[in-house]
């Protein structure tokens, strides 16, 4: 029995569970949870009806004595970071009337309390003072951003003009200093090259996607000791594609200064992607709707060492390979 098996019996020991919620306590790609959980299904470890999954008496023997509970501080989330306060109701204010994400460009957004939990995270590190540049923004940062006055200039583009409109009427309005401007990122912006202390991006997880999005981000950076900030997923990122996103960030002349587990979490509010949610691969499969909150990503700070050097230069078409791959199974088809 391996360690994924072995998580998805230690997440079953206290009773039954939510077939989404095992799918937020282990950490294996959806594909091979779902052969996993096929698996222990035929070798009648466990039950499945009805999207509840249960040990059976198999199954219980294999558990043993041993009862798992959630050991995550429930007061920030298991993130260890409160959020910025401060900002929070304008925040929310200025965002109850934010677009809906479109299953066309693959969009999604964290939770408030995610991005305000970033935003913490960013100021203890230092990287709120300088110049920002933002590449696709669903989740509305370059506002939380703005709104606490800290940065010295802060731009945010994005394929999706809504967004785009969005952040520049909320910046006339509350006097924020956020630039937004319409940005296809396989087109090259030579007028945002090297001009950027830090940048912040949420990428698509295929190879070519995240490539795409991380060298765009470096190429933005004025030099050695600036950061960069992007969230990855182990839903649709395995281990064999972390090691390829970790050769990247390398070869670019980076640093992994931190790697924060299930830091945002993506929320089933009725405006998310989940508004779509009969198009994803892992609902098919599963044949049952979501009922909990499982989509959640790790957060990455990295920090050049070299001079950045962008791995995508120049235009690029791309196609349909920027959004989907063999693990993109929560994302729609």
């Amino acid at each position: 029995m391996d360690r994924i098996e072995k998580q998805i019996i230690s997440a079953l020991s206290a009773g039954d569970v939510s077939i989404w919620k095992i799918i937020d306590f282990q950490d294996a790609s959806l594909p091979e949870f779902f052969e996993k959980l096929k698996e222990l299904e035929k070798k009648g470890i466990i039950e499945i009806k009805n999207g509840v999954v249960r040990l059976t008496e198999e199954g219980k023997r294999a558990a043993g004595e041993f009862k798992i509970r959630d050991y995550k501080c429930k007061a920030c989330d298991g993130t260890g970071y409160e959020i910025v306060k401060e900002v929070e109701k304008k925040y929310k204010e200025i965002l109850k009337n934010r677009p809906k994400p479109v299953e066309k460009y693959d969009q999604g957004y964290i939770s408030i309390e995610a991005a305000l939990r970033k935003l913490a995270f960013m100021i203890e590190r230092g990287d709120v003072y300088g110049s920002i540049f933002i590449a696709g923004d669903d989740d509305l940062f370059s506002i939380a951003l703005a709104l606490t006055g800290l940065p010295e200039k802060i731009v945010a583009v994005d394929i999706d003009e809504r967004l785009i409109e969005f952040i520049n009427e909320a910046a006339e309005k509350y006097g924020l200093n956020v630039e937004a401007y319409i940005q296809d990122l396989q087109k090259e912006n030579e007028a945002l090259t090297k001009k950027f202390d830090v940048f912040v991006t949420d990428p698509v997880e295929t190879i070519p996607g995240i490539k795409l999005f991380l060298s765009r981000g470096v190429a933005s950076l004025k030099g050695i000791g600036c950061s960069g900030y992007f969230g990855l997923t182990t839903l649709e990122a395995s281990r064999k594609k972390w090691y390829e996103i970790q050769k990247m960030i390398h070869d670019m002349g980076f640093v992994i200064t931190d790697i924060r587990r299930q830091f945002q979490v993506y929320p089933d509010d009725g405006s998310n992607f989940f508004q779509y949610q009969e198009k994803l691969p892992i609902v098919k499969k599963l044949n049952i709707k979501s009922d909990y909150n499982w989509y959640k990503s790790a957060l990455y700070r990295i920090e050049a060492v070299k001079q950045p050097e962008p791995l995508v230069k120049g235009d690029v078409e791309l196609g349909e390979a920027v959004y989907k791959d063999d693990e993109s199974w929560a994302t729609p088809i």
